[in-house]
């Protein structure tokens, strides 16, 4: 039977392919504590496993997949990370900087300590920085290398064992030191220091968790009872901009709305905005009731693209100031994530700001704040092909390193058109394009499918490997970890003097780590953490898989010195 199930996987390797996603991500899924290994480990561990049994997928599906997976992952990031190459964003890319050299550092010293073979150099570096597109770009820089194609392929497969190896231990030892080591050494409750940034941002003082949720917006209709007398003017003072007056209607006519305009028994009133601040309007006004039928009034809810310059770098506050007093802005999600909607959090390009109010005045705050998202799901196929087809021209042009030819290959000309693209779609956001949903299956699948291909082809080197170094790699990888995470605990702490939830949610970005974010943010208790993460995680997300070559070339100069 088993003998059975293997020649089927032999003959029909794409059987084997899915069935390794199928097991890898499942796998994957399980948490350990705070620890989750995520679909990509899991795929990678499945297609080692079912790799003994010598079955390998064409080259080109690796290929293809690959390129699909790091232009998606540049067209992605492209907006945030030319967003973030301002004063703000260079001072903490210091911290990215820190991590790419100390990282460059220690794993060259263990590839003169330990006599690493370049595979297994950018596998460590792949593995401890938790980076998985470093496996793709170091092991397109290895498939360039004047050697034999057995050699090629042993080290490739090198590759991906090291990163298998160091990718868990680097990925628990980043999550611990974030979460419970750092704040300990920075001698600090990092869940008070959240909330008291928290407040000083000026978010809600009882609720700091709610950073991460939408307000519930409503719209609610009074009839005037005790209110008469009063002033829209004076009710809109009292409300401020958590709610506005929106209709009026009296005797069947509906007024004007102006400030100067006194209610009257008998006015029904409509009032619309965060439902904290409706609660106690029939105090003001009178009782509530259910008949709208007068009311026709449309509110809308949109997604709108920050690209106007004169908002880069002011507060939410200040925008909220000049945006027309019936909009609301309910949310702003950066690079993928919901940010804190505190009044001092500063608006980058390519901010995703939601607003909320009726439909007239949106329209109006759209044309001073950005571009309309478009809600599509059709994608323009013809621009992400020619973005990779122009990616892979790029990367063919090389140069001389040491005598060893560099070349960013293909994986990284795509990640820089990539770049170029998504900065260029969230610059005109009107044109159709890429959808984010559309781009988060290329990542996904596109990384998934090539890691499961080279898992495959490596599983027969793998073992070798592992009884060679036996627990050497894993504790390099938990050093390359940790020391640049250390470094720039120092540096953030007391050279750019960042608060504790702001540095240790850096640190986590510096090392691409969401499974680290997440652990800070449970610890932190808000979302604080988010405003040092966006910006490092953006920079090293283009910056590290960019390592990719230049340490198969580096590993290449060390190892002819020796």
């Amino acid at each position: 039977m088993f003998g059975h199930l293997v020649e089927i996987l032999r003959n029909s390797p794409e059987i084997a392919l899915f069935l390794v996603l199928c097991i890898g991500y499942a796998v994957g899924q399980i948490r350990f504590g705070p620890i989750q290994l995520g679909g990509i480990c899991g795929t990678l561990i499945a297609a080692l496993v079912v790799g003994q049994l010598g079955i390998r997928l064409d080259d080109s599906v690796k290929n293809v997949f690959f390129m699909l997976f790091i232009f998606a992952l540049g067209y992605a990031g492209g907006p945030q990370f030319f967003a973030n190459l301002d004063a703000k964003g260079l001072r903490l890319g210091l911290l990215c900087l820190v991590e790419v050299v100390v990282v460059l550092a220690l794993v060259l010293g263990a590839t003169v300590l330990l006599s690493l073979d370049r595979g297994t150099a950018a596998g460590l570096m792949a593995g401890a920085a938790t980076e998985s597109a470093v496996v793709g770009t170091a092991t397109d820089a290895i498939s360039k290398l004047s050697l034999p194609a057995a050699e090629i392929a042993q080290l490739q497969a090198n590759v991906v064992t090291a990163y298998s190896i160091t990718y868990v231990f680097g990925l628990i030892a980043i999550v611990v030191v974030t979460s419970q080591v750092f704040p300990l050494l920075l001698r600090v409750n990092l869940r008070a220091e959240a909330d008291k940034l928290w407040k000083t941002m000026g978010g809600g003082a009882d609720d700091p968790d709610a950073a991460s949720a939408t307000p519930e917006m409503v719209g609610r209709v009074f009839r005037v009872t005790v209110g008469r007398g009063r002033s829209v003017g004076e009710l809109t003072e009292i409300l401020g901009r958590q709610a506005s007056i929106e209709r009026v209607v009296r005797d069947g006519q509906s007024l004007a709305v102006e400030p100067d305009l006194h209610l009257r028994v008998g006015d029904q009133v409509l009032a619309i905005g965060r439902r904290s601040a409706l609660v106690n309007v029939g105090e003001l006004l009178g009782r509530e009731f259910a008949d709208t039928t007068a009311f026709d009034t449309v509110v809308e809810t949109t997604e709108v693209v920050a690209n106007r310059r004169e908002w880069f770098g002011r507060g939410l506050r200040m925008l909220e100031n000049e945006l027309p007093s019936a909009v609301q802005v309910i949310g702003v999600a950066r690079d993928g994530h919901a940010m804190p909607l505190v009044n001092d959090l500063t608006l980058q390009r390519g901010d995703v700001l939601q607003l909320y109010g009726p439909a007239p005045e949106v329209a109006s705050a759209i044309a001073q704040v950005g571009d309309r998202v478009i809600a599509s799901t059709r994608s323009n196929i013809s621009f992400a092909a020619a973005g990779i087809l122009l990616g892979v021209f790029i990367g063919s042009f090389s140069a001389k390193l040491g005598g060893i030819p560099f070349s960013l290959g293909t994986g990284g000309g795509a990640l820089l058109t990539g770049l170029a693209f998504g900065w260029y779609q969230s610059k005109h956001p009107h044109r159709l394009s890429v959808p984010a949903d559309a781009l988060a299956l290329m990542k996904d699948l596109g990384l998934a499918t090539f890691i499961a291909c080279v898992g495959l082809a490596s599983g027969p080197q793998a073992l070798a490997l592992v009884q060679k170094f036996g627990v050497a790699l894993p504790l390099v990888g938990i050093a390359v970890a940790v020391v640049p995470a250390s470094i720039s605990l120092f540096v953030g702490h007391r050279l750019l003097k960042l608060e504790a939830p702001v540095l240790l949610g850096a640190i986590a970005g510096q090392q691409c780590s969401t499974p680290a974010l997440s652990a800070v943010q449970n610890a932190a208790g808000n979302a604080t953490p988010l405003l040092g993460y966006t910006i490092t995680y953006a920079i090293s997300n283009v910056v590290l898989p960019l390592m990719g070559p230049l340490i198969v070339a580096l590993a290449g100069l060390v190892q002819h010195a020796k």
